[in-house]
């Protein structure tokens, strides 16, 4: 028999008035305590509490309370701010904290809990840094956990459980935020949504340093901020987390249960478990008369969410959203008026519910949590073997390793020559065993499509047949082999090998330079990094663009020749780079080849370290610019000069060998122009997505290529208004009045993200690195292209026919049709430079090594091709 809801009204403290208290609920608290106006200098929800501001308030508290909280630092921000959480519980619990930790690690191991065990409840806040009621939330709560006395709710959380609170995931980001909005701050806030308050200069503070959506990066693991939470949620193991957001400040509350579709993966118990804890939050909100909604817009498929990772670890995982007053004050369409004090308050009460509902509880999620980590283990979702072939994109498959062994997955290493799923291995490789705590998760993130559930797919298809949107929320592929380039297959048996460790260095494949030099061979990521590297450590590499060999050995086209003859003094400095990366280089002994070019041919250039610059600032998309620059500064080490939009017009653009323009919604005019002649001038760029299509159009055109209209549409006309008469026309039937009100002229509709195969082309540079195919993402948008003519220029990766597009996700069938032969990538030469185009950005979540050298392909090789 549950005991969530017994007695509940009777048990809830009277709401005090937010704008006055310091706990939001009434009660008698511990002076010894120290409130947030004694720390900060004013009370919850009165003031947007700064990033510094929300760390000294927590150490303050641990300082005045340390039998009862401690605070652990577990990862640092791109721009050195602290990242922090607080254990929370009671004093008896805190003295056997260690035994705790650790009993949860055995539970989740697949032991089954004891009769001491007790349950971990992790409350987030603050993943967006412009959401920003949640994180003084985050403060309220310590303190009120801390601070009530005689309390029987904060006595049963703190004796029946361990709460752990991470108050500010994006320090970063809330600084950005809190320090434009201070900047503007008069005498008095002001409500209305178009004055300075709420109109966020670009990027705006939704963002980190890096300008990444850090709720789409739990497994792909590209920010420290990520990389710490997922250890810190690892280490501890919660049978409950939550995820708490912001929304439009029109909306009103929303708590799970989730709306569909829901992850296969996640279990119909889970999913009950989200209706269990929903209805104590809407117990709560209901005593405050705040509106609510639940099951609409958030669902819980994509694996990279803060709620669906961990639920699928086997945790209960919600997301909260609170609608959000983007500063003290919002005035609502339907004509009230939001303060920030209240979403405070709403966030805080929610959080207090939750770890409420667990903690009377507490012997049902420990034992349901145990029962899904067992049973993935017992082979719930199978009991075979994940097998990836170290022989291509090696580099990637390593750090892919390393990525999953961060994420509790087992990952071993057998070494080559071996044999497994029918098939042998020359260079071996990696194996996971489905037989593990984590195997939903490794089904999730390894499987070559997780299915939309049908019924939900028919429901879409039918409102579009309506006209009406979907409601994909993101992303339906992120399969994690296939997005770094990897060949994965599935079978029943391997060998289990040497476990990998997550911070374990990859292992190398570097020679010591022959009497020629070395050769570095152009095949993933890390060779790009080495190249990279050694460039800007002023050696003098160049690459060709066409394959060669030597004794034996085929070196593929894109491969680099350092010689001792360019570089006198390069001794060991190119291996040891090799070996601190985890990269191969292979001693040449003459500049004799058996086959294919030598270093003399022009089939080779010289390369030397690219002036990188990129269009920043309004008008670019912040998530494209920042992806961008993070791949090419953090994974292939070349720094980026970002250049604002409103400047580049005036800015000596010939200094930079390249210039990256990501997607982009209104690009000015004049730096349209200014970047056209640019590229005449013998500058390389390279632009994204709708950059691209802006570039194909008007006087400064630098493409060919026109976006499509939808499948059987009609250009639009441009011509001048030719009267306001019309063809008479007769109707007959529901099909002819549809098409009648459907524009010929619009664009596709919208496709959810999909990972789609493409045809590369073998003969192009900008194609180096690849043999045939390069699975890419098609980002939620709607750009077709047409080709480029052979009098054009060059489409160097298209996507593949029909029948054969999809590799992972779900495709509209007449997109899928319209899509089959289009340009991916695509170059046009202009005067002395070169345009280089992206239908979609190949750099999007930073999560798509797999396409690494065809971007470096078009930032290091592409400027020394132009010269």
């Amino acid at each position: 028999m549950l005991r969530l809801l017994t007695g509940l009204f009777a048990a809830m403290l009277t709401i005090a008035t937010p704008a006055t208290a310091q706990s939001m609920l009434d009660g008698n608290f511990d002076p010894a305590i120290p409130t947030l106006e004694e720390v900060a200098g004013h009370r919850s929800g009165e003031q947007i509490t700064r990033p510094d501001v929300v760390i000294d308030y927590m150490q303050a508290l641990a300082a005045a309370a340390p039998a009862r909280m401690r605070l652990v630092e577990y990862a640092r921000s791109w721009e050195g701010r602290p990242l922090v959480y607080a254990i929370l519980t009671s004093e008896a619990n805190m003295a056997r904290i260690d035994d705790i930790q650790a009993d949860m690690q055995r539970i989740a191991a697949g032991g089954a809990p004891a009769a001491d065990s007790l349950p971990v409840t992790w409350l987030t806040y603050g993943v967006h840094g412009n959401e920003i009621s949640s994180s003084d939330a985050a403060l309220v709560l310590a303190y009120h956990l801390l601070a009530a006395q005689g309390d029987e709710l904060v006595d049963t959380i703190l004796s029946n459980s361990v709460v752990i609170i991470d108050p500010m995931q994006n320090p970063d980001g809330r600084a950005r935020f809190t320090n434009g909005y201070y900047q503007q701050l008069g005498i008095a806030p002001f409500g209305d949504r178009y004055t300075a308050g709420h109109d966020e200069p670009w990027p705006g503070g939704r963002f980190n340093h890096y300008l990444f959506d850090m709720n789409r990066d739990w497994f792909a693991l590209t920010q420290p901020e990520t990389q710490g939470k997922v250890a810190a949620v690892r280490d501890w193991q919660p049978v409950v987390l939550v995820d708490a957001h912001e929304m439009s400040g029109d909306d009103t509350y929303f708590f799970p249960p989730s709306a569909d579709p829901f992850n296969p993966y996640i279990t119909a118990d889970q999913r009950q478990k989200q209706d269990l804890l929903g209805r104590n939050n809407a117990a709560w909100l209901d005593r405050l008369g705040v509106p609510y909604f639940t099951r609409e817009v958030f669902d819980a498929f994509y694996p990279g969410y803060g709620d669906t990772w961990p639920t699928l670890n086997g945790a209960i995982a919600m997301t909260f959203e609170q609608s959000s007053a983007r500063g003290l004050v919002w005035d609502r369409r339907n004509g009230e008026t939001l303060t920030y004090a209240e979403g405070v308050r709403n966030h805080f009460v929610t959080t207090l519910a939750t770890a409420e509902t667990v903690a009377r509880n507490a012997d049902m999620f420990l034992r349901d949590y145990a029962e899904y980590r067992r049973s993935a283990a017992q082979g719930a979702v199978g009991t075979g073997w994940f097998v990836i072939d170290l022989a291509d994109r090696r580099w990637n498959a390593e750090a892919l390793a390393r990525r999953l062994a961060h994420q509790g997955v087992a990952v071993g290493r057998v070494e080559g020559p071996a044999s497994a799923c029918g098939r042998s291995y020359p260079q071996g490789y990696l194996s996971i065993s489905m037989r593990q705590p984590t195997a939903r998760l490794i089904r999730s993130l390894l499987d070559d499509d997780v299915e939309l559930p049908a019924d939900f797919i028919d429901g879409q298809e039918e409102r579009r047949a309506s006209d009406l949107p979907h409601e994909i929320y993101d992303t339906t592929a992120w399969s994690v082999g296939q997005m770094s380039g990897l060949d994965v297959a599935e079978c029943n048996s391997a060998a289990a090998g040497t476990l990998v460790e997550a911070g374990s260095s990859i292992p190398d494949m570097a020679q010591s330079p022959g009497a020629f030099g070395l050769a570095v061979p152009w095949t993933d990521s890390g060779q790009v990094r080495l190249v990279a590297e050694a460039l800007k450590g002023g050696l003098v590499g160049r690459s060709t663009d066409t394959a060669f060999t030597v004794n034996g050995r085929e070196f593929p086209r894109g491969t680099v020749v350092f010689s001792r003859g360019d570089n006198p003094d390069m001794g060991q400095q190119l291996t040891d780079l090799a070996r601190s990366i985890g990269a191969e280089t292979v001693a040449l002994e003459s500049g004799w080849v058996d086959d294919g070019p030598n270093l003399g041919s022009d089939k080779f250039v010289r390369l030397a370290m690219p002036r990188v610059a990129m269009l920043w600032d309004d008008g670019v998309s912040p998530l494209s610019a920042g992806a961008a620059r993070y791949v090419i500064e953090q994974r292939f080490g070349l720094p980026v000069a970002p250049i604002r939009s409103g400047t580049v017009a005036r800015a000596e653009l010939a200094d930079w060998d390249v210039i990256i323009v990501p997607d982009s919604f209104d690009l000015p005019s004049a730096a349209q122009g200014a970047l056209a002649r640019y590229v005449r001038g013998g500058g390389v760029l390279v632009a994204y997505g709708d950059s691209l299509a802006s570039f194909a159009s008007g006087d400064d055109a630098l493409f060919s290529t026109k976006r499509e209209t939808v499948l059987g549409g009609e250009p639009a006309d441009d011509d001048e208004d030719e009267g306001d008469t019309a063809p008479g026309t007769a109707i007959t039937d529901a099909a002819t009045y549809r098409e009648a009100i459907v524009d010929p002229s619009r664009r596709p509709d919208t496709l959810p993200g999909a990972m789609l195969n493409t045809v590369v082309d073998g003969e192009n540079f900008l194609a180096a690195g690849y043999d045939g195919s390069a699975p890419v993402v098609f980002a939620d948008g709607s750009l077709i292209l047409t080709p480029l003519t052979l009098s054009d220029g060059v489409n160097v990766v298209r996507y593949a026919a029909a029948d054969e597009l999809v590799a992972s996700g779900y495709v509209w069938d007449e997109n899928r049709r319209q899509m089959a032969w289009k340009p991916y990538m695509i170059a046009e030469a202009n005067g002395r430079g070169l345009a280089i185009g992206f239908a979609h950005d190949p750099t999007v979540r930073g999560y798509l090594d797999g396409l690494d050298l065809l971007l470096a392909n078009a930032v290091i090789v592409a400027p020394a091709r132009v010269r």
